[in-house]
Formats: C-alpha cells, sequence, structure tokens
C-alpha cells in the first residue's frame, strides 16, 4: 500500500470514528435532557401515602436532580397545600375540584386520577366478629350499639376509633359504608385519630376497638372484616362485589407542569400501575368503570 492510500484509509476511519463518537455524544445529551429537575413537594392523604412514597422513590433513582419529598396527614390537607403554596402537588381521597359532603370544592385546582382505593373495616386479630352489615356498622358507629356481644363478639365494651374531620379515608367509609349515616362524635368509647397510622396503632394496641383504613395498611394486629358478607379485597373491588372504594387524587394548581407532570404521568404510567401500585393492594385507575 502507497503512502497516498494509507493516508486515504486512515481518513476515512478517523471520519468513521468521529461520527460514531459524536452519535454517542448525541445519546447521552438525549438522555441527560430527559431527565427531570426541579423541585417536587407532596402533602395531603395518608391513605395515598405508601403508594406515593414509593412512586417518589422510583422516579427519584430514575430522576437524581429531582428534589423531592412527600408527606401524609389527611386527604384536606393536599388541596390546602396546594392552594396556599407549601405543596406543588396536592394527595386526596376525592376529586377536591367538586364539592362532596362536608367540603366546597376547591378553584383553580386540577385533579389528576391516580389509584382506586379500597378501604376496609378493622378489628383486632384476635376479635372472633368476622362479618358486619351495613345496618350493624351504622349503628356501631353511631354509637347505638355498644358492646362486641350485640354483634356476635364477646362481652366486651366497643371501642370506636374514627378518623378527624378533614380525612379521605373518613369521607370514601362514610359515603361507601355507612351510606351517609352520621357518625358519634364524642363519648368514654370514642377516640379520634388524625392519620391511617395512628388508626393502625389504635386499633392493634386495643383490642375491643374498631376502625377502618385502606387495604395497604391491613396487616400485623388487625384483620378486615367482611361487609355483608363480602370479604375486603382488590378481586371483590373489581369484580363489583365490594363497594367500599374510592379514587385517589393528585392536586396541582392550574394544569401540572414540569417535574410535577412528570411525576403524576409516572404514577399513571402503565407500568408503575401495573407494578408497584397493584404490589400495594391499590388498583390501576383502568381497572375500573367510573
Amino acid at each position: 500500500m502507497n503512502l497516498k492510500s494509507f493516508i486515504k484509509k486512515f481518513s476515512l476511519i478517523a471520519l468513521s470514528s468521529s461520527l460514531l463518537f459524536g452519535s454517542s455524544l448525541t445519546v447521552t445529551e438525549k438522555t441527560e435532557a430527559a431527565q427531570q429537575k426541579g423541585k417536587i413537594v407532596v402533602a395531603g392523604s395518608s391513605a395515598l401515602l405508601p403508594l406515593t412514597q414509593q412512586a417518589a422513590k422510583e422516579f427519584k433513582k430514575a430522576n437524581p436532580k429531582v428534589a423531592i419529598s412527600v408527606s401524609g396527614t389527611s386527604s384536606i390537607v393536599g388541596p390546602q397545600s396546594v392552594s396556599k403554596g407549601s405543596a406543588t402537588i396536592g394527595a386526596c381521597d376525592w376529586d377536591a375540584t367538586k364539592p362532596v359532603p362536608g367540603f366546597s370544592a376547591f378553584q383553580g385546582l386540577n385533579a389528576y386520577p391516580i389509584a382506586v382505593i379500597p378501604f376496609a373495616t378493622i378489628v383486632h386479630k384476635d376479635n372472633p366478629v368476622t362479618n358486619l352489615t351495613t345496618k350493624q356498622l351504622q349503628d356501631i358507629f353511631a354509637g347505638k350499639i355498644k358492646n362486641w356481644k350485640e354483634v356476635g363478639g364477646k362481652d366486651e365494651p366497643i371501642i370506636v376509633v374514627n378518623r378527624a374531620h378533614g380525612s379521605g379515608t373518613r369521607v370514601n367509609y362514610q359515603m361507601k359504608a355507612l351510606k351517609g349515616s352520621s357518625f358519634m362524635t364524642q363519648g368514654e368509647n370514642y377516640k379520634e385519630v388524625s392519620s391511617n397510622g395512628n388508626m393502625i396503632k389504635a386499633v392493634e394496641t386495643t383490642p375491643n376497638a374498631i376502625g377502618y383504613t385502606d387495604l395497604a395498611y391491613i396487616k400485623g394486629n388487625i384483620k378486615a372484616v367482611a361487609y355483608n358478607g363480602v370479604d375486603a379485597t382488590v378481586t371483590n373491588v373489581m369484580n363489583g362485589k365490594y363497594p367500599v372504594w374510592g379514587y385517589g387524587y393528585l392536586l396541582t394548581k392550574g394544569p401540572a407542569t414540569g417535574a410535577n407532570k412528570a411525576f403524576i404521568d409516572f404514577i399513571q404510567s402503565k407500568k408503575f400501575q401495573q407494578g408497584s401500585l397493584k404490589k400495594l393492594k391499590f388498583i390501576p385507575i383502568t381497572a375500573m368503570k367510573k
């Protein structure tokens, strides 16, 4: 091979390598550009907290440049926090852009459904009662039935544990399980708690207690009680046999943008809906007919 041919061949190799390297840079740049930046602050529903915490963990792993914090106390905190600007996303167990019993609609917010939440009546695991009817629950939570022996249990006083006003779990349970019937609000055998976590602690440490929560929290020393003979399960919600469930929403001030939109899109994605969401005993939004 003469010198001229060698130089020509070397130049072609160098050009090909340069193009390949340039292509590699383009792919890297696109990958980096796809990663989100910014700050996400989620506040509100404790029923949705296991889901939003898991979503935040997975989203942060894929988008390390995003600062994200998640907290959960009660649903009313979600739209309130977004409205006043202390949170960028509000988690709520009802569509807060529309009125529900006890709460007016919040103006200027956009609501995004992210999950179907099954709720259940809960008692201590050693309680022999396994099923309660609508009427029995109405009377228990109104303070009319005061002893477990009246519903097939032990001769022990019933300790009613309720969520405080502003809870989305309370809104859904009252509407779906109690058919709108009123709660008792005071008494020596009545207690109010501020979150699902506190509800679980109260029931698992009080053998005669009754309360309610979503399926994601039921484990350890508590158990779900059947409703009118139907077990509280994901399957029974999906087949229409179990009616005590509701939609969970994320709310933003105006349409979601930037990292907040990307986070909501991630939770609504098929990968998350069919993966982590189902493992946590929530139900994908596409699985139910509204």
